[in-house]
């Protein structure tokens, strides 16, 4: 080899390992910053020229980030979920010694029914069961409050995630768009593909997604049911808010492009994300357990009801409990939508509004005489009262689509519905647990792979070192041969 040969080598050396160099100060710099991937410089030779950098690299792994894209939107999922069901149910349905759940407030009331029937003529025992009867009513009214409050606090969070996607999907054009243009000039595009990398990450807490990778660096975003989010601009995701919840309240769809991914009319649902879990939460759960109170409210008036005693053949109508449709009786084993929000204690049986409790005792509740049970008057009257308890562990139908039990007492419904919210509320945080635990794992498997050792990085500045130290010496004993070289010529 040539003087000149090894002098151009050696410096061509010491430019390689001074990109080297940098590259590793850049990876120490970067290695607490959230999303940030290792960079690599990769070596190459040219024949008589020596070493050089032919491109910076990112330590990457494609299948262990798909793998962490589908764990946070299933994570986000079930969280939104577990969340919505956890303030139901803690509203509804936990602390026992609260007797907060209806089943709990149906057991209350006929103990308080038993209590009168055993002293019929104790005006205070006869006070105690309409208060108790008001608490059942004031509690399925109060949990239809709570239930739409989830489900309108639901649409709001979706109109939030709405807008973030679609800022998330700005940047992600202005990101992709310069790594296109830095692939094609051949510029140092890594620090572009961890920003997007980012960026998708957050999208994949929003809504489950995919991105397929094409030429020039270029990528394409798509739902996990298929709809395009971007390709090559950002699609429009759209969505219009409720502001006001009733049980007979439908939510609006969420749009992407036009498509609808969410409700029952969609052609393409969403199959995870927080989104698909909003949805679910707005749409499904509360909407189910919404119409188990509304069946729990009609079979208490069904099973309190007064039935004509004469011969007149009236129709029943309803008796201790009422609603806004009396004097008709609610459809049997339908459910009648947002009952649960309406029903009350007749005014005429409330010492409250001026009603006489004794009524619960004889009957008439309804103002019409015809269905008066205590003819006579009796202030021993107890039959009445024993044909109300009787009632509420009778078997009456309940509407099936409410997955509760569909034939039952009354208290064995209500005992149905709270496991079906428990349920719930069980299943989705074992589920939260579950995919929280995945994506950790997932997470850190893909951390192997992307991130930075900084033990590893240590040790392969000073193998730089070493190499430009190497290169400084060939250029310097070089140096000193051509000085040589230059000095016997000279003489």
């Amino acid at each position: 080899m040539s003087l000149t040969a090894a002098l151009d080598s050696a410096r061509a050396s010491l430019m390689a390992s001074g990109i080297q160099s940098s590259t590793i100060s850049r990876n120490i710099a970067g290695a607490s910053s959230a999303g940030y991937s290792r960079k690599i410089a990769v070596l190459d030779n040219l024949p008589g020229a020596g070493v050089y950098v032919a491109a910076i690299q990112r330590a990457a792994s494609s299948g262990l980030y798909n793998n962490v894209l589908t764990a946070t939107s299933s994570s986000a999922k079930q969280g939104a979920i577990y969340d919505g069901l956890q303030k139901i149910a803690t509203a509804t349905v936990d602390d026992p010694e609260l007797d907060q759940s209806p089943t709990a407030q149906l057991n209350a009331l006929k103990k308080a029914l038993q209590q009168y029937a055993n002293a019929p003529d104790n005006t205070t025992l006869a006070q105690a069961a309409v208060t108790s009867a008001k608490d059942m009513a004031a509690g399925l009214n109060q949990a239809t409050n709570t239930v739409q409050t989830v489900r309108e606090g639901a649409d709001a969070d979706m109109a939030t995630s709405v807008a973030n996607i679609n800022q998330l999907l700005t940047q992600f054009e202005k990101v992709n768009n310069a790594i296109v243009r830095g692939t094609i000039s051949g510029d140092d595009v890594t620090d572009y593909l961890d920003q997007r990398d980012s960026i998708v990450s957050k999208l994949s807490e929003e809504v489950g997604v995919e991105m397929s990778l094409r030429p020039n660096g270029d990528a394409a975003l798509y739902t996990d049911s298929g709809v395009v989010l971007f390709d090559k601009t950002a699609r429009t995701v759209s969505f219009t808010a409720t502001n006001n919840y009733s049980p007979g309240t439908t939510g609006n769809a969420v749009y992407i492009d036009g498509v609808p991914v969410t409700g029952a009319n969609s052609v393409m649902p969403l199959k995870s994300g927080k989104l698909a879990g909003l949805a679910q939460l707005r749409d499904n759960d509360t909407v189910t357990y919404q119409s188990q109170l509304d069946e729990i409210a009609r079979g208490l008036i069904n099973t309190f009801k007064e039935s004509d005693q004469t011969a007149a053949a009236l129709p029943d109508v309803p008796g201790l409990f009422t609603y806004p449709g009396a004097p008709a009786m609610p459809a049997s084993a339908t459910v009648s939508v947002g009952l649960a929000g309406l029903i009350s204690v007749a005014a005429s049986v409330d010492p409250a509004q001026g009603g006489n409790p004794n009524l619960l005792r004889d009957g008439a509740i309804s103002g019409n005489v015809a269905y008066r049970y205590n003819t006579a008057g009796n202030a021993g009257y107890s039959t009445r009262l024993q044909q109300l308890i009787g009632g509420m562990d009778a078997s009456q139908p309940f509407d099936a689509t409410t997955q509760g039990k569909p034939s039952g007492s009354l208290i064995d419904f209500a005992s149905s519905s709270t496991s079906w919210i428990e349920n719930q509320r069980q299943t989705a945080d074992s589920n939260v647990t579950y995919q929280k635990t995945l994506l950790d794992r997932s997470t850190a498997a893909l951390s192997n792979v992307s991130g930075v050792n900084m033990d590893d990085e240590m040790s392969l500045m000073l193998q730089v070192e070493r190499t430009y130290s190497a290169s400084s010496k060939i250029i310097s004993t070089v140096d000193e041969m051509l000085q040589s070289l230059l000095a016997a010529v000279g003489n």
